[in-house]
Protein backbone atom coordinates (compact mmCIF):
# COMPACT_ATOMS: atom_id res chain seq x y z
CA UNK A 1 0.00 0.00 0.00
CA UNK A 2 1.53 3.44 -0.98
CA UNK A 3 2.71 5.87 1.51
CA UNK A 4 1.71 9.89 1.13
CA UNK A 5 4.38 12.23 0.26
CA UNK A 6 3.76 13.81 3.63
CA UNK A 7 5.02 10.94 5.20
CA UNK A 8 4.09 10.35 9.05
CA UNK A 9 7.40 8.65 10.09
CA UNK A 10 9.20 11.16 11.64
CA UNK A 11 6.07 11.56 14.04
CA UNK A 12 6.14 7.47 14.88
CA UNK A 13 9.28 8.04 16.91
CA UNK A 14 6.68 9.78 19.79
CA UNK A 15 3.89 9.49 20.46
CA UNK A 16 2.91 13.26 21.05
CA UNK A 17 4.21 16.07 18.67
CA UNK A 18 3.66 19.79 18.10
CA UNK A 19 0.19 18.99 15.86
CA UNK A 20 -0.93 16.13 17.76
CA UNK A 21 -3.89 17.16 20.30
CA UNK A 22 -2.62 16.98 23.48
CA UNK A 23 -4.09 14.08 25.38
CA UNK A 24 -3.79 12.76 29.07
CA UNK A 25 -1.49 9.89 28.43
CA UNK A 26 1.06 7.79 30.27
CA UNK A 27 4.36 9.25 29.17
CA UNK A 28 6.83 7.14 26.85
CA UNK A 29 9.93 7.20 26.55
CA UNK A 30 11.98 6.18 23.00
CA UNK A 31 15.43 5.62 22.38
CA UNK A 32 16.93 5.23 19.21
CA UNK A 33 16.68 1.57 19.20
CA UNK A 34 13.57 0.46 21.02
CA UNK A 35 10.63 1.81 23.06
CA UNK A 36 10.53 1.67 26.83
CA UNK A 37 7.75 1.64 29.02
CA UNK A 38 7.52 2.27 32.56
CA UNK A 39 4.13 0.29 34.04
CA UNK A 40 2.89 1.27 37.52
CA UNK A 41 0.73 -1.58 38.97
CA UNK A 42 -1.75 0.03 41.23
CA UNK A 43 -2.31 -1.89 44.42
CA UNK A 44 -2.79 -1.13 48.49
CA UNK A 45 -0.26 -1.21 49.11
CA UNK A 46 1.72 1.14 47.14
CA UNK A 47 -1.09 3.02 45.71
CA UNK A 48 0.15 3.24 42.13
CA UNK A 49 3.50 4.16 42.81
CA UNK A 50 7.02 3.78 41.96
CA UNK A 51 10.71 4.38 43.45
CA UNK A 52 11.54 5.73 39.86
CA UNK A 53 8.80 8.35 39.49
CA UNK A 54 6.58 8.60 42.87
CA UNK A 55 4.68 11.44 42.15
CA UNK A 56 3.04 10.20 39.09
CA UNK A 57 -0.11 8.08 38.82
CA UNK A 58 -1.14 6.42 35.78
CA UNK A 59 -4.05 5.02 36.86
CA UNK A 60 -5.51 8.06 38.71
CA UNK A 61 -8.17 8.34 36.05
CA UNK A 62 -9.46 4.67 35.75
CA UNK A 63 -12.42 3.75 36.54
CA UNK A 64 -14.44 0.50 36.30
CA UNK A 65 -15.62 1.24 33.39
CA UNK A 66 -16.23 -2.57 31.56
CA UNK A 67 -15.11 -1.04 28.26
CA UNK A 68 -11.78 0.65 29.23
CA UNK A 69 -10.55 -1.23 32.30
CA UNK A 70 -7.04 -1.87 31.69
CA UNK A 71 -7.03 0.82 28.49
CA UNK A 72 -3.15 1.45 29.74
CA UNK A 73 -1.87 -1.49 29.40
CA UNK A 74 1.02 -0.93 26.98
CA UNK A 75 1.92 -3.65 24.13
CA UNK A 76 5.46 -5.61 25.32
CA UNK A 77 6.84 -5.29 21.24
CA UNK A 78 5.13 -1.97 20.17
CA UNK A 79 6.37 -1.82 16.25
CA UNK A 80 10.14 -0.92 16.41
CA UNK A 81 11.25 2.69 15.36
CA UNK A 82 7.87 3.68 14.13
CA UNK A 83 8.02 1.53 11.04
CA UNK A 84 5.38 1.75 9.16
CA UNK A 85 5.35 -1.66 7.02
CA UNK A 86 5.20 -3.45 10.56
CA UNK A 87 2.46 -0.93 11.90
CA UNK A 88 0.61 -2.06 8.71
CA UNK A 89 0.95 -5.48 8.67
CA UNK A 90 -0.13 -5.89 12.44
CA UNK A 91 -3.53 -3.22 12.28
CA UNK A 92 -4.95 -4.41 7.94
CA UNK A 93 -7.06 -6.96 8.82
CA UNK A 94 -8.84 -5.06 12.31
CA UNK A 95 -11.68 -2.78 12.61
CA UNK A 96 -13.99 -4.43 10.08
CA UNK A 97 -16.19 -6.30 12.30
CA UNK A 98 -19.86 -6.78 10.85
CA UNK A 99 -18.31 -4.28 7.66
CA UNK A 100 -18.98 -4.93 3.99
CA UNK A 101 -18.23 -2.50 0.83
CA UNK A 102 -21.59 -1.03 -0.52
CA UNK A 103 -21.67 0.38 -4.11
CA UNK A 104 -23.46 3.41 -4.31
CA UNK A 105 -23.68 5.46 -7.63
CA UNK A 106 -19.31 5.60 -8.07
CA UNK A 107 -18.71 6.01 -4.48
CA UNK A 108 -18.06 2.56 -2.46
CA UNK A 109 -19.09 3.08 0.78
CA UNK A 110 -18.19 1.10 3.86
CA UNK A 111 -21.64 0.39 5.75
CA UNK A 112 -21.26 -1.82 9.32
CA UNK A 113 -24.68 -3.66 9.66
CA UNK A 114 -26.13 -5.68 12.26
CA UNK A 115 -29.58 -7.33 12.89
CA UNK A 116 -31.93 -7.85 9.70
CA UNK A 117 -34.67 -6.33 8.20
CA UNK A 118 -37.16 -8.07 9.94
CA UNK A 119 -36.02 -6.82 13.70
CA UNK A 120 -38.97 -5.86 14.95
CA UNK A 121 -38.07 -2.87 16.53
CA UNK A 122 -37.11 -1.01 13.61
CA UNK A 123 -33.89 0.70 11.83
CA UNK A 124 -31.24 2.74 13.32
CA UNK A 125 -28.58 4.59 11.43
CA UNK A 126 -25.65 5.57 12.98
CA UNK A 127 -23.23 8.76 11.43
CA UNK A 128 -19.54 9.38 12.95
CA UNK A 129 -18.13 12.71 13.32
CA UNK A 130 -14.65 13.47 12.31
CA UNK A 131 -11.55 12.48 12.36
CA UNK A 132 -13.72 8.88 13.24
CA UNK A 133 -15.21 6.28 11.64
CA UNK A 134 -18.23 3.95 12.32
CA UNK A 135 -15.76 1.37 14.64
CA UNK A 136 -16.91 3.81 16.99
CA UNK A 137 -20.76 2.50 16.99
CA UNK A 138 -19.45 -0.93 16.94
CA UNK A 139 -20.50 -2.24 19.92
CA UNK A 140 -23.62 -0.27 20.57
CA UNK A 141 -24.78 -1.52 17.33
CA UNK A 142 -23.96 -4.88 17.93
CA UNK A 143 -25.84 -4.37 21.58
CA UNK A 144 -28.89 -2.61 20.13
CA UNK A 145 -28.88 -5.40 17.44
CA UNK A 146 -29.56 -7.93 20.47
CA UNK A 147 -32.37 -5.74 21.93
CA UNK A 148 -34.42 -6.42 18.02
CA UNK A 149 -33.29 -3.40 16.03
CA UNK A 150 -31.91 -3.20 12.80
CA UNK A 151 -28.84 -0.71 12.46
CA UNK A 152 -26.15 0.43 9.99
CA UNK A 153 -23.26 2.68 10.39
CA UNK A 154 -21.60 4.10 7.31
CA UNK A 155 -18.22 5.26 7.23
CA UNK A 156 -18.75 8.80 5.59
CA UNK A 157 -16.72 9.53 2.61
CA UNK A 158 -13.32 9.97 3.14
CA UNK A 159 -13.27 8.74 6.24
CA UNK A 160 -12.25 5.27 7.60
CA UNK A 161 -12.89 2.21 5.10
CA UNK A 162 -14.62 4.22 2.25
CA UNK A 163 -13.74 5.93 -0.81
CA UNK A 164 -11.25 8.76 -0.70
CA UNK A 165 -11.73 10.13 -3.67
CA UNK A 166 -9.00 13.20 -4.45
CA UNK A 167 -10.93 16.34 -4.72
CA UNK A 168 -12.41 18.19 -7.78
CA UNK A 169 -12.29 14.05 -9.02
CA UNK A 170 -15.80 13.04 -8.12
CA UNK A 171 -16.64 14.30 -4.94
CA UNK A 172 -15.15 17.61 -3.57
CA UNK A 173 -16.12 17.30 0.43
CA UNK A 174 -19.12 20.31 0.77
CA UNK A 175 -21.90 19.73 2.67
CA UNK A 176 -24.52 19.39 -0.56
CA UNK A 177 -22.53 16.47 -1.65
CA UNK A 178 -22.10 14.87 1.39
CA UNK A 179 -26.05 15.38 1.55
CA UNK A 180 -26.62 13.80 -1.50
CA UNK A 181 -24.18 10.80 -1.24
CA UNK A 182 -26.17 9.65 1.53
CA UNK A 183 -29.44 10.07 0.21
CA UNK A 184 -28.31 7.63 -2.58
CA UNK A 185 -26.51 5.65 -0.24
CA UNK A 186 -29.85 5.15 1.91
CA UNK A 187 -31.54 4.30 -1.20
CA UNK A 188 -29.14 1.50 -2.10
CA UNK A 189 -29.74 0.27 2.10
CA UNK A 190 -33.24 0.48 0.91
CA UNK A 191 -33.77 1.84 4.66
CA UNK A 192 -37.10 2.71 5.16
CA UNK A 193 -38.71 6.00 6.59
CA UNK A 194 -39.23 6.67 9.24
CA UNK A 195 -36.32 5.82 10.83
CA UNK A 196 -34.12 6.18 13.89
CA UNK A 197 -30.64 8.61 13.73
CA UNK A 198 -27.92 8.87 15.77
CA UNK A 199 -25.39 11.30 15.08
CA UNK A 200 -22.09 11.93 16.71
CA UNK A 201 -19.32 14.16 16.36
CA UNK A 202 -17.79 17.66 14.42
CA UNK A 203 -17.61 18.21 10.81
CA UNK A 204 -19.62 15.12 8.94
CA UNK A 205 -21.46 14.99 12.36
CA UNK A 206 -23.12 18.23 11.96
CA UNK A 207 -23.71 17.32 8.37
CA UNK A 208 -25.82 14.51 9.79
CA UNK A 209 -27.78 17.09 11.71
CA UNK A 210 -28.18 19.76 8.72
CA UNK A 211 -29.22 16.59 7.00
CA UNK A 212 -32.06 15.73 9.27
CA UNK A 213 -33.11 19.30 9.12
CA UNK A 214 -33.81 18.95 5.50
CA UNK A 215 -34.93 15.51 5.45
CA UNK A 216 -37.40 15.59 8.95
CA UNK A 217 -40.34 13.33 7.42
CA UNK A 218 -37.77 10.67 7.10
CA UNK A 219 -37.32 10.87 10.74
CA UNK A 220 -38.79 9.00 13.44
CA UNK A 221 -36.55 10.21 16.75
CA UNK A 222 -32.95 11.60 16.48
CA UNK A 223 -30.63 10.69 19.19
CA UNK A 224 -27.26 13.43 19.15
CA UNK A 225 -24.08 12.30 21.45
CA UNK A 226 -21.74 14.87 21.60
CA UNK A 227 -21.89 17.37 18.55
CA UNK A 228 -21.65 20.96 18.62
CA UNK A 229 -25.14 22.29 18.90
CA UNK A 230 -24.74 26.01 19.47
CA UNK A 231 -23.38 28.80 17.91
CA UNK A 232 -20.71 29.17 20.95
CA UNK A 233 -20.22 25.69 20.20
CA UNK A 234 -16.04 26.25 20.46
CA UNK A 235 -14.06 24.37 17.55
CA UNK A 236 -10.73 22.34 18.81
CA UNK A 237 -7.88 23.21 18.28
CA UNK A 238 -7.09 20.71 15.08
CA UNK A 239 -10.01 22.11 12.71
CA UNK A 240 -8.37 25.49 13.30
CA UNK A 241 -4.61 23.85 12.51
CA UNK A 242 -6.33 22.47 9.28
CA UNK A 243 -7.55 25.68 7.55
CA UNK A 244 -4.27 27.27 7.81
CA UNK A 245 -1.95 26.95 4.66
CA UNK A 246 0.77 24.53 4.64
CA UNK A 247 0.39 24.19 8.35
CA UNK A 248 -2.74 22.30 7.24
CA UNK A 249 -1.45 20.11 4.65
CA UNK A 250 1.07 18.88 6.98
CA UNK A 251 -1.37 18.27 9.90
CA UNK A 252 -3.70 16.16 8.04
CA UNK A 253 -0.56 13.64 7.70
CA UNK A 254 -0.53 12.84 11.28
CA UNK A 255 -0.56 8.88 11.31
CA UNK A 256 -1.92 9.37 14.68
CA UNK A 257 -4.12 12.61 14.53
CA UNK A 258 -7.43 10.58 14.89
CA UNK A 259 -6.35 8.53 18.02
CA UNK A 260 -4.69 11.89 19.29
CA UNK A 261 -8.41 13.52 18.51
CA UNK A 262 -9.96 11.06 20.58
CA UNK A 263 -8.13 10.77 23.75
CA UNK A 264 -7.78 14.38 23.80
CA UNK A 265 -11.49 14.80 24.56
CA UNK A 266 -11.61 11.60 26.49
CA UNK A 267 -10.72 10.61 29.88
CA UNK A 268 -9.26 7.64 29.00
CA UNK A 269 -6.44 6.72 26.49
CA UNK A 270 -7.25 4.01 23.69
CA UNK A 271 -6.53 0.36 24.06
CA UNK A 272 -3.46 -0.54 21.63
CA UNK A 273 -5.71 -2.47 19.54
CA UNK A 274 -8.68 0.51 18.91
CA UNK A 275 -5.89 2.64 18.49
CA UNK A 276 -4.70 0.83 15.66
CA UNK A 277 -8.11 0.83 13.87
CA UNK A 278 -8.42 4.38 14.15
CA UNK A 279 -4.89 5.26 12.68
CA UNK A 280 -4.91 2.80 9.85
CA UNK A 281 -6.76 4.42 7.33
CA UNK A 282 -4.21 7.24 8.21
CA UNK A 283 -1.00 4.67 7.88
CA UNK A 284 -2.52 3.09 4.61
CA UNK A 285 -2.82 6.49 2.54
CA UNK A 286 -2.36 10.36 2.51
CA UNK A 287 -6.17 10.26 0.79
CA UNK A 288 -7.45 10.56 4.70
CA UNK A 289 -5.74 13.16 5.66
CA UNK A 290 -6.44 15.57 2.30
CA UNK A 291 -10.28 14.40 2.86
CA UNK A 292 -10.32 15.71 5.83
CA UNK A 293 -8.15 18.70 5.21
CA UNK A 294 -10.97 19.75 2.27
CA UNK A 295 -13.88 18.85 4.64
CA UNK A 296 -12.60 20.62 7.58
CA UNK A 297 -11.77 23.43 4.92
CA UNK A 298 -15.12 23.73 3.30
CA UNK A 299 -16.98 23.70 6.21
CA UNK A 300 -18.78 26.85 7.47
CA UNK A 301 -18.50 26.98 11.12
CA UNK A 302 -20.75 29.30 12.13
CA UNK A 303 -23.24 29.24 9.27
CA UNK A 304 -23.74 25.58 10.50
CA UNK A 305 -23.89 26.12 13.71
CA UNK A 306 -26.67 28.71 13.34
CA UNK A 307 -28.46 26.25 10.86
CA UNK A 308 -28.30 23.56 13.49
CA UNK A 309 -29.46 26.21 16.33
CA UNK A 310 -32.25 27.41 14.98
CA UNK A 311 -33.69 24.78 13.21
CA UNK A 312 -34.14 22.22 16.28
CA UNK A 313 -35.61 24.88 18.02
CA UNK A 314 -39.71 24.95 19.30
CA UNK A 315 -41.71 26.61 16.49
CA UNK A 316 -38.93 24.17 13.69
CA UNK A 317 -38.44 20.79 14.49
CA UNK A 318 -41.21 18.60 16.49
CA UNK A 319 -39.77 15.22 16.72
CA UNK A 320 -38.41 13.65 19.62
CA UNK A 321 -34.84 14.54 20.31
CA UNK A 322 -32.55 13.12 22.93
CA UNK A 323 -29.19 14.37 23.57
CA UNK A 324 -26.87 11.62 25.43
CA UNK A 325 -23.76 13.97 26.94
CA UNK A 326 -20.67 12.76 27.50
CA UNK A 327 -20.04 15.47 30.41
CA UNK A 328 -16.03 14.76 30.34
CA UNK A 329 -15.86 15.93 26.85
CA UNK A 330 -12.72 17.96 26.52
CA UNK A 331 -14.08 19.85 23.43
CA UNK A 332 -17.67 20.64 23.86
CA UNK A 333 -18.81 21.42 27.88
CA UNK A 334 -22.07 20.41 29.52
CA UNK A 335 -23.39 23.94 29.32
CA UNK A 336 -24.11 23.54 25.55
CA UNK A 337 -26.20 20.37 25.69
CA UNK A 338 -27.73 22.54 28.25
CA UNK A 339 -28.16 25.86 25.94
CA UNK A 340 -29.96 23.51 23.17
CA UNK A 341 -32.34 21.54 25.42
CA UNK A 342 -33.32 24.89 26.40
CA UNK A 343 -34.26 25.80 23.07
CA UNK A 344 -36.89 23.00 22.22
CA UNK A 345 -37.75 21.45 25.62
CA UNK A 346 -40.86 20.07 24.82
CA UNK A 347 -38.90 18.05 22.46
CA UNK A 348 -35.48 17.62 23.73
CA UNK A 349 -34.87 15.52 26.48
CA UNK A 350 -31.19 15.47 27.94
CA UNK A 351 -29.10 12.37 29.40
CA UNK A 352 -25.61 13.17 31.36
CA UNK A 353 -23.37 10.08 30.72
CA UNK A 354 -21.09 10.09 33.57
CA UNK A 355 -17.67 8.87 33.03
CA UNK A 356 -17.63 9.59 29.17
CA UNK A 357 -15.95 11.91 26.93
CA UNK A 358 -16.61 13.31 23.73
CA UNK A 359 -17.12 9.79 22.30
CA UNK A 360 -19.57 8.19 24.84
CA UNK A 361 -20.17 5.41 22.26
CA UNK A 362 -16.56 4.34 23.08
CA UNK A 363 -15.62 5.30 26.26
CA UNK A 364 -18.83 4.24 27.83
CA UNK A 365 -21.39 2.06 25.30
CA UNK A 366 -23.22 0.18 27.76
CA UNK A 367 -24.71 3.87 29.49
CA UNK A 368 -25.04 4.98 25.55
CA UNK A 369 -27.54 1.84 24.66
CA UNK A 370 -29.22 1.88 27.92
CA UNK A 371 -29.96 5.69 26.73
CA UNK A 372 -30.74 4.58 23.21
CA UNK A 373 -32.96 1.44 24.28
CA UNK A 374 -34.99 3.26 26.82
CA UNK A 375 -35.84 6.26 24.40
CA UNK A 376 -36.30 4.69 20.88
Amino acid sequence: MPLSLFSPLPLLHSFSSTVATKATVPRIRATPSKFRFTVVKATPENNGSSDEDPAFNPFGFVTDNPSSRSAIQLPESPAEDGNVGQMLYRTEDKGREFGSTIKSGKLRWFVRETGSKESRRGTVVFLHGAPTQSFSFRTVMSQMSEAGFHCFAPDWIGFGFSDKPQPGYGFNYTEKEYHEAFDKLLEVLEVKSPFFLVVQGFLVGSYGLTWALKNQSKIEKLAILNTPLTVSSPVPGLFKQLRIPLFGEFTCQNAILAERFIEGGSPYVLKNEKADVYRLPYLSSGGPGFALLETAKKINFGDTLSQIANGFSSGSWDKPMLVAWGIADKYLPQSIAEEFEKQNPQNVKLRLIEGAGHLPQEDWPEKVVAALRGFF
